[in-house]
């Protein structure tokens, strides 16, 4: 019998031929990564064993993202942490503020993930990486501290589910919509601990950063991870980033799957998750009116070049709405730095946003952005939980950049066409 892609990275790492869903194997792992919340626990873990290296310097990946520019003293002592271990152990792989990213933004940019391989991240959106044809998936921080000290790690093979999406995508749909739309269709535990492989000829229309965006949300289904089948778009992403070999993998054509599902993305149109839940979606045309005080683009789901892009092109020219307010979070420092080169930032401060450096901040309500009781934000992000992003009475509403920045200037939830009309 044939195997998914992901069963065959599983094998690969496993040193199998084969392997089935259901069974507990043990690979070698290529990359381990920590942030500033998750890796202190995982270092205190590893210290404790009276450990004196790490498997690989240059494959233990430490990225100060969610509480940095750091916020107050807890903060800077979590960040502290990351530093002098990093220091300590001579990790190569340290990025510090000034230097660094969103982590799932960063590690594809600077080349440290490749197709074919196995990753496990201290941070559920590890499954980012998916997108370049990588198994990666999040794991708690004794399962970090046990893959830097082993470089290897235990895994269930997961069954797979097949999303096939076909049809053309209309104008302001993007991979976000797409995966919105399937989350809504699966619920938030649809794919539970399943491998959600992406394919179709819709996806091989969209661009890399509709990739990233897609793979980043398989865990709000339940899932184990997501992944793509490595193109010619992957392929043209990797070069000239890549630091080591890789290998590809695909699936076969008589590969297992769990099931099988089929979505015609023509008929489409972006989609919002309202409260409290990715799960619970809705067509932009049902949202509208639901008036907002917040707007929050960025994340490690929509903080990357293009998005950004999406973003001014409906905002140059116009202003932010007087009873709103914007912030605007590139995913890296190369991010920010082409979005400086391009006019981008320009057109964000003059429209009335606020742009921040790379930082997970807003995202789970740390800080740059917390919300007060009875506030309402529509985010760029992947979550919004009870009091995801500030008081538990608040609400997060979840979009597109396009939905985003035409809500922005509206005050309200609104079509991005609705600001191409009016203006």
């Amino acid at each position: 019998m044939g195997m998914t892609v992901s069963q065959k990275i599983l094998a690969a790492h496993a040193g199998r031929n084969q392997v089935e869903a259901g069974e507990l194997i043990n690979c070698k792992l290529d990359v381990v990564l920590g942030n500033d919340i998750t890796a202190p626990v995982a270092i205190s873990e590893f210290k404790r064993l009276g450990l004196n290296r790490v498997f690989d310097r240059d494959r233990v990946v430490l990225v100060p993202d969610h509480f940095t520019p750091n916020k107050d003293i807890k903060a800077a002592e979590q960040a502290k942490i990351l530093r002098d271990f990093a220091r300590e152990y001579d990790i190569n792989n340290y990025f510090e503020v000034g230097q660094m990213g969103i982590e799932h933004c960063l590690l594809p940019e600077q080349g440290l993930v490749l197709p074919g391989d196995l990753i496990i991240g201290a941070d559920s959106h590890t499954c980012t990486y998916g997108a370049l044809g990588a198994f990666a998936t999040g794991v708690g921080s004794t399962d970090m501290a046990a893959g830097m000290a082993t470089g290897e790690g235990w895994f269930k093979v997961p069954e797979t589910i097949k999303f096939v999406y076909y049809g053309a995508l209309p104008r302001w749909v993007s991979g976000k919509d797409l995966i919105l739309h399937t989350i809504g269709d699966v619920g938030v535990d649809g794919a539970r601990y399943m491998s959600m492989e992406f394919t179709g000829e819709a996806i091989k229309a969209l661009s890399m950063d509709g990739r990233f965006t897609m793979a980043n949300m398989a865990i709000e289904a339940g899932g184990k991870n997501g992944i793509f089948e490595v193109d010619e778009k992957t392929i043209e992403y990797v070069q000239g980033r890549a630091k080591r070999p890789y290998q590809i993998f695909n699936s076969d054509p008589d590969a297992p799957y769990a099931e099988i599902r089929e979505y015609d993305v023509s008929k489409l149109e972006p989609v919002v998750a309202f409260p409290h839940l990715p799960e619970n979606t809705k067509p932009v045309s049902e949202a509208a009116e639901v008036s907002i005080d917040q707007v929050v683009i960025g994340s490690c789901t929509n903080g990357r070049l293009e998005d950004l892009q999406v973003a001014a092109r409906l905002l140059k020219g116009r202003k932010v709405h007087p009873e709103l307010r914007v912030i605007i979070f590139p995913g890296t420092r190369q991010i920010y730095l082409d979005a400086l080169r391009q006019g981008l930032i320009e057109i964000f401060v003059e429209a009335g946003a606020v742009v921040s450096t790379p930082t997970c901040g807003p995202c789970l309500g740390g800080h740059m952005g917390i919300l007060a009781k009875g506030e309402r934000a529509l985010a760029t992000t992947n979550r919004n939980f009870v009091g995801r992003m500030g008081h538990p009475e608040s609400e997060v509403y979840l979009s597109s950049p396009a939905v985003a920045a035409a809500s922005a200037i509206k005050g309200r939830i609104t079509a991005p066409w609705e600001i191409e009309q009016a203006f």
